[in-house]
């Protein structure tokens, strides 16, 4: 069942994951905090990104363990959206049936975010597949809690009859499921409250505690998925002689992980001024997450198709009639819709009202909501692609919806073609630290000062910092690794511009032209020596950059 879809995230995942070797500035980070000493670690978690602490720690491991490069850094993505895509086809099995999680599982790792955050050096793919099976562990929960309305969880006695035998159980059959009176599930409902659950319901709410814990402490923003799993629980179709107490449960489960979370969110709380960059979110993110949230919704409101039994000897006509679509009864507490309508909508949503507040919206945060629309997608193909009982192989309205249906997915599998070679080359990044670094080779004299503009650029030596050992760094202070921060300090804006006058030949590392110059004093000072006392000689521009070559005038061929 999961084979195919882990195959394909696989095979996508490693589908040029080396990107050419290049590495963008957030991946830079990851690499440098990896590869940092575990006092240096410590030292920098307590001044930022505390948020990706965890992340780190795992990563530092791994360098520590198998070493290497960029693959190393990115393989960790590309292994957990292969674990999503087994989640996913697992969730769309459990709440649709197998042909609709199959093809749930398919489609998720053809989702461009997917592969975009498949082969990324951060800890959102991870993330991803944590929340992903932390849903799984709340329908398995949910649908063994409800199984209690069928009877005790003690072992019947001798004197129970056959079907309260048959219904009790660790694993009890969907089928026996609702088969007991409300007599029998009222004596279960003191059996289950707050993680008192028996046997495998217990274990499941439990796992589900600590899987989700887990993904919000690798990203706090994980925490909304509690939002969506709010908005399943509730409409879940569970007994009434348990609701309450089930609901409970996931209430004290929920409780549980906003307190794991707390003594981290508040710590990181103060470092919340790392997050000034976001201002209002990107209009193709937005755009992306509309586009997802309409077709998702589209393909909830594809019909069921029944098998309905029609006696072979009935005229065309008649089994024609007999023939209808009809909403099919879910065989567990949980439906399609209630669980991947929420996880489409609701943390997306969240985020965007919490962005009032403050400016915090970004896709990647809650990367996790187009695990909703797979599952909503693979419901809606498997819908339309399951022949209604009676419909003859010529039928020409079936034939028509699924041919159109093919056309239209294989529109789909060609226009994302030239989108996935887009999303495995350098230019699909904000920028290129290698190509950064390429064109510092070229440029640069030994000697030379150096100058980044504005400081936080200063990241893209991180990932090679032997090749700029040659040229001396105007504005430093002190270095990340020493200062605990993710750039470096710099000195004043007095020593900086002394420290340029006394310079021939200046490298600058900047970003590209138009973009919003920062104006603190320090860049202030940099851009007023650079324009009065040097002319430009040499310029290139890269992936996300710009580096220029600046000396005293008169002095460019020298």
């Amino acid at each position: 069942m999961v084979a195919a879809p882990c195959a394909l995230a696989l095979v996508l995942g490693l589908w040029g994951i080396r990107r050419g070797g290049s590495i963008w500035r957030d991946e830079v980070v990851t690499y440098d905090m990896a590869h940092r000493s575990l006092p240096d670690l410590w030292h920098t978690l307590q001044h930022v990104d505390a948020v990706h602490g965890l992340y780190y720690l795992f990563m530092h491991g791994l360098f520590a363990v198998v070493g290497g490069g960029v693959t190393t850094l990115r393989l960790p993505s590309a292994l957990a959206m292969t674990a999503a895509a087994a989640g996913v086809a697992l969730l769309g099995t459990r709440v649709a049936g197998r042909r609709a999680g199959i093809a749930a599982g398919l489609i998720f790792p053809l989702l461009p975010p997917v592969q975009e955050y498949a082969q990324e050096g951060r800890s959102y793919a991870l993330v991803c597949a944590l929340v992903t099976w932390s849903t799984y562990l709340l329908v398995r929960a949910l649908d063994a809690s409800a199984a209690l309305e069928a009877g005790p969880a003690s072992p019947p006695g001798p004197e129970a009859g056959p079907v309260a035998k048959s219904a009790v159980g660790p694993e009890v059959g969907s089928a026996a499921k609702f088969a007991v009176g409300s007599e029998v599930g009222s004596a279960a409902v003191s059996w289950l409250g707050l993680f008192r659950v028996p046997g495998a319901a217990r274990r499941r709410w439990a796992g589900y505690a600590l899987v989700t814990l887990v993904a919000c402490l690798l990203h706090e923003f994980a925490v909304l998925v509690l939002t969506a799993h709010a908005v399943t629980v509730v409409l879940a179709g569970v007994p009434s002689a348990v609701r309450g107490a089930v609901r409970r449960t996931w209430l004290v489960a929920a409780v549980v992980v906003v307190v794991g979370l707390a003594p981290q969110a508040l710590f990181s709380a103060g470092q919340s001024a790392q997050l000034s960059w976001i201002l209002w979110p990107d209009p193709v993110q937005l755009a992306t997450f509309a586009l997802l949230a309409v077709v998702g919704v589209l393909c909830a409101r594809v019909p069921a198709r029944a098998r309905v039994p029609v006696p072979a000897r009935l005229p065309t006509p008649a089994r024609e009639a007999v023939s209808v679509r009809v909403p099919v009864p879910p065989q567990d507490p949980v439906g399609m819709r209630p669980l991947a309508l929420p996880l489409l909508i609701a943390p997306q949503v969240t985020l965007m009202l919490l962005s009032q507040l403050k400016p915090v919206y970004v896709d990647r945060y809650v990367l996790y909501y187009v695990v909703g629309f797979a599952l909503l997608a693979g419901a809606a193909l498997d819908r339309v692609f399951r022949p209604l009982t009676g419909d003859g192989p010529g039928d020409p309205r079936a034939v028509r919806v699924r041919r159109r249906t093919a056309w239209a997915l294989a529109a789909v599998l060609v226009g994302l073609l030239p989108l996935s070679v887009h999303l495995r080359g350098p230019e699909s990044r904000k920028d290129d630290a290698t190509a950064v670094v390429q064109a510092v080779r070229d440029l640069a004299e030994p000697g030379d000062g150096l100058l980044f503009t504005p400081a936080r650029r200063r990241v893209w030596t991180l990932s090679e910092p032997e090749q700029f050992r040659g040229l001396t760094d105007l504005a430093l202070s002190r270095s990340p690794a020493s200062s605990g921060t993710l750039y470096g300090t710099e000195v004043s804006a007095d020593r900086i511009e002394a420290r340029m006058y006394a310079a021939e030949r200046i490298v600058v590392l900047g970003d590209p032209h138009g973009e919003p110059e920062d104006e603190t004093s320090r860049e202030a000072a940099k851009r007023t020596v650079l324009r009065d006392s040097f002319e430009r000689c040499a310029v290139r521009d890269v992936t996300g950059a710009r580096v220029s070559v600046y000396a005293r005038p008169g002095h460019c061929n020298d």
